[in-house]
């Protein structure tokens, strides 16, 4: 007896180690396909703070909690499912629709870059008049409809990324990137569109140094969302022109993958122990180049498809 419970504690001991190595395999695949993904949150963290501009404050952070619980279903009840569904019958078409994915990135970062420099992109929408209630539910479900393209690209890069994982690994990593991701960009989202009333109250404070800390808030946030709307921009280009140098490469073409790496190896020796940061960033740099051409391509047949349509018929 004395021996079948020392077996039984072993098998127990045995099976939370597993445990244990699974929930470590899950959490290190978790943060690397975050890591890949970190682009795509960047835009979303940028794009999320508009839908609540011109909006009473007092329903700042629920539209954001809304839109949060969106992003939620988006991801775990609609594309977990259909990702892992992907991942089990037709891997083979996972690699060209994150290529899509990643040419409709470099698309709205040349729209964005387009719009800057005054040369049209996307125009804003008319603000719609009428009631709170109906004008809070059409910006959370245009705020949703948003989210559900840029989720599918994060939870697409992720599924790249374990692919070669068992299905229940590759579930439980999808699980944990869109949880994570989810509560990373709204609560960031949600601390940026409150800056600036943490900011007025501090200014009323009778601390001095709270005082002028105050006031530098309210004043900054202006420049910090500027400064992200930038970042977020840089940020599609670099990551959808990633996408697609590793998915051609992937699909057995060597340009621009192998050349873009042979010459960030080469800049990066020639600056010695600033190889390692030398190279990324001309890998990047290299990438971010391949999106703004592809995405300028596309939205120049785009806008060109818009004109023809706009032509009155004779």
């Amino acid at each position: 007896m004395p021996s079948g419970l020392i077996a039984l504690l072993d098998d127990v001991a045995g099976i939370a180690k597993m445990a244990a190595a699974s929930i470590d395999d899950v959490g290190a695949a978790a943060g690397k396909a975050s890591t890949k993904a970190a682009g795509v949150v960047v835009d979303d963290a940028a794009v999320t703070p508009r839908y609540v501009t011109g909006l009473s404050p007092s329903r700042e952070l629920p539209i954001i909690g809304k839109i949060a619980l969106g992003s939620f279903r988006n991801k775990l009840i609609f594309i977990l499912p259909a990702a892992l569904l992907l991942s089990a019958f037709a891997p083979w078409a996972i690699t060209p629709l994150l290529m899509c994915g990643g040419a409709y990135l470099c698309f709205e970062g040349a729209e964005k870059l387009m719009e800057a420099f005054g040369h049209g992109g996307h125009s804003d929408a008319a603000p719609v008049v009428g009631d709170p209630a109906t004008l809070e539910k059409t910006t959370v479900a245009g705020a949703v409809r948003t989210d559900l393209i840029l989720s599918a690209e994060i939870m697409a890069i992720a599924l790249a990324d374990v692919s070669a994982q068992p299905i229940l690994t590759q579930a439980a990593v999808l699980a944990v990137v869109g949880i994570a991701m989810t509560v990373a960009v709204y609560g960031a989202v949600g601390l940026i569109v409150k800056m600036d009333d943490i900011g007025l109250h501090l200014a009323e404070r009778p601390n001095g140094g709270v005082r002028a800390l105050g006031r530098g808030l309210v004043k900054g946030m202006p420049v910090v969302m500027d400064a992200l709307s930038a970042i977020g921009t840089a940020a599609m280009l670099w990551v959808g022109g990633g996408i697609l140098v590793h998915g051609t490469h992937k699909l057995g073409l060597h340009w621009p993958a192998e050349p873009l790496e042979h010459l960030a190896h080469a800049v990066g020796a020639a600056t010695g122990p600033l190889h390692g940061i030398v190279s990324w960033f001309v890998t990047a740099l290299g990438a971010a180049i391949i999106g703004v051409s592809v995405g300028g391509l596309i939205a120049l047949l785009v806008h060109q498809l818009g004109r023809l349509r706009a032509k009155p018929a004779h």
